[in-house]
């Protein structure tokens, strides 16, 4: 990554657009509220109504009341939830008041907008996807991504948070322990810490703390009301993020702190401090009330702990993330006091901790390494899952090039799997990442006619798995057969038109089929997701310099040309006022 371009691209937002233009409208001229803006904001939930407790390290009043106390814990009208607020009826999430949640100010004027704060992580999120170690492996993102999806439904039930945010969470190819937060939410995840888990509820239980930073909006309210809270406030956020980032830190409010001159150090240091136990105490909530084992957050924030305290060194995330005794005595009274439940783990977990292992690491003997320790755990009998042991070594066979190998083991994989899902009186006879890997192995093995059946197969059982699907659109581009990837792709773009990967096959295949409309149209479409203007710019003049366009499709890329020409002049305009 080079700093230079990610600095410039960071500071344009906030030195180009007026400080107004990142305020919350409260009815103010010139802002038009969007439809999402006009739903009412989720509150935490009822309960008999008190006065928020905020901890020793904050003094009353310094930020304000984020979302106001009464209507964030009160039984008032429109609270939603139990109007009666009988404490009983709500099972372990009742009395809510007892969560006690810090106030950490209010998230209304002077504060980013969600959509200018989604804007901001985009841009950064350009920058961060070209980092070598930025890991774009369907798998991994998949399952990342369902396990925030139970928690952001917890959140939608138990009402937490002002706004609901898109989470987009990656893997980031370092094996720290850690997690980040960054505008917008999006979450990044080190390969390091889905390895260092021991079960999906601890993996969970960090996501749970990150989406509670994003949930509170606590990246927002680092900018204060009154006069700090336009260039400079931001601008110190900016360079927060980019020393973080850069310096893989892992956490965004630790570098806010550190890069953020534009506070009093005292008050930015008590404010992350309450920002962590805000954190906890909503990552808490998702955590038990989306299914998972309470106990994880305690266990795993505790052995860090520990693991701190030996001759090994801090983990990065106990530095980013100072675990006092205070926050895990906390959890661990929470814990306790919540109903136990047998959590379900899912399968996928074990397959994506093991290809993990593997995607941290860069060179041919680094993985033989690797597949070396997964078979002596097996042999000695302390693998954490044995199927999930044996599909780590295929993946690492596969990459070795060692193919025949690699299905032998998947095979392996596979019959450990289903004999421990009989045994636990499951159904399932397989996953995404065993079917992916198969299809995988045999499309780089050269057999043509078993990648072709596997990948239509895997992504015909498995319709909703990005994996699959990308593994199917690669298996046919393999197999040069064009036309039906060019149809896979574009079903893709136009259901997911976020994503450069998509439009990069679609580019590929119709190269190889010979639309070069298609093509130019494609590619311009992944530049202009990356921020490439003058890239996305040339290939739509190339398509409309083709003589074999016609009227209908010359006046749709003229069109897409206007807009993107326009966007390239504004960021331009941004880039100019950041460095002048």
């Amino acid at each position: 990554m080079h700093p230079k371009r990610f600095l410039v691209a960071l500071l344009s937002i906030a030195l180009a657009v007026p400080p107004g233009a990142f305020a919350q409208s409260h009815g103010a001229a010139g802002i038009a509220p969007t439809a999402a803006a006009a739903e009412s904001p989720l509150v935490s939930g009822p309960t008999d109504a008190y006065d928020p407790i905020l901890p020793p390290d904050i003094a009353q009043g310094v930020f304000g009341t984020y979302g106001g106390a009464q209507s964030r814990f009160s039984n008032g009208a429109g609270s939603g939830g139990n109007p009666g607020g009988n404490p009983g009826s709500n099972g372990w999430r009742a009395p809510i008041a007892a969560q006690q949640l810090p106030d950490l100010g209010n998230g209304g004027a002077g504060s980013l907008t969600p959509q200018a704060e989604r804007k901001l992580g985009e841009r950064v999120m350009r920058e961060l996807r070209r980092d070598p170690d930025y890991l774009d492996d369907w798998l991994v993102r998949d399952y990342l991504n369902s396990v925030s999806a139970k928690l952001a439904a917890a959140a939608n039930t138990l009402y937490i948070g002002g706004y609901r945010p898109d989470f987009d969470l990656f893997a980031v190819r370092d094996a720290q322990i850690n997690a980040f937060s960054l505008p917008g939410g999006f979450i990044g995840v080190n390969t390091g810490l889905i390895v260092t888990t021991q079960t999906e509820s601890e993996l969970a239980a960090v996501l749970g703390h990150e989406m509670g930073h994003v949930l509170q909006r606590h990246i927002s309210r680092m900018i204060s009301t009154g006069e700090r809270s336009g260039y400079a406030a931001l601008v110190g956020i900016l360079f927060g993020v980019l020393a973080g980032v850069l310096a893989h830190s892992g956490d965004l409010g630790s570098a806010i702190a550190i890069g953020g001159q534009a506070y009093a150090v005292d008050s930015q240091l008590r404010f992350s401090r309450s920002a962590e136990q805000e954190a906890d105490r909503v990552g808490f909530l998702l955590l038990a009330g989306a299914g998972y084992d309470p106990y994880a957050m305690p266990t795993f924030f505790g052995r860090l702990d520990r693991a701190a305290m030996n001759d090994n060194g801090m983990p990065a995330y106990a530095r980013t993330h100072p675990l006092t005794g205070e926050r895990i005595a906390d959890m661990e009274d929470r814990a306790r006091r919540a109903p136990y439940r047998q959590p379900h783990q899912d399968p996928e977990y074990g397959f994506v901790r093991a290809r993990a292992r593997l995607l941290q690491d860069h060179s041919r003997s680094e993985y033989a390494d690797e597949i070396s320790r997964m078979h002596s755990e097996i042999d000695e009998r302390t693998a954490l899952n044995v199927a999930a042991n044996w599909y780590g070594i295929a993946y690492g066979q596969m990459l070795l090039e060692r193919y025949d190998d690699a299905a032998a083991s998947l095979a392996t994989a596979r019959t450990t799997f289903e004999a421990g899902e009989r045994a636990e009186g499951g159904s399932r006879r397989s996953s995404p990442s065993l079917d992916v890997l198969a299809a995988d192995i045999a499309r780089r093995a050269g057999h043509d006619d078993e990648a072709a059946r596997l990948a239509e197969f895997a992504q015909k059982r498995w319709p909703d798995s990005n994996a699959a699907i990308d593994m199917h659109i690669r298996t046919l581009l393999t197999l040069r057969r064009f036309t039906e990837a060019q149809a896979l792709a574009r079903q893709e773009t136009r259901a997911h038109p976020d994503q450069p990967a998509w439009w990069l096959y679609l580019a590929q295949a119709a190269a190889g089929s010979g639309d070069a409309l298609t093509q130019h149209r494609a590619m311009a479409e992944k530049f202009a997701l990356e921020g490439a203007w003058p890239s996305a710019i040339r290939q739509l003049k190339d398509a409309r310099d083709l003589k074999t366009i016609g009227y209908y499709d010359l006046a749709t890329v003229d069109a897409r040309l206007h807009e993107m020409e326009s966007r390239y002049k504004e960021e331009r305009l941004d880039d100019k006022d950041s460095t002048g």
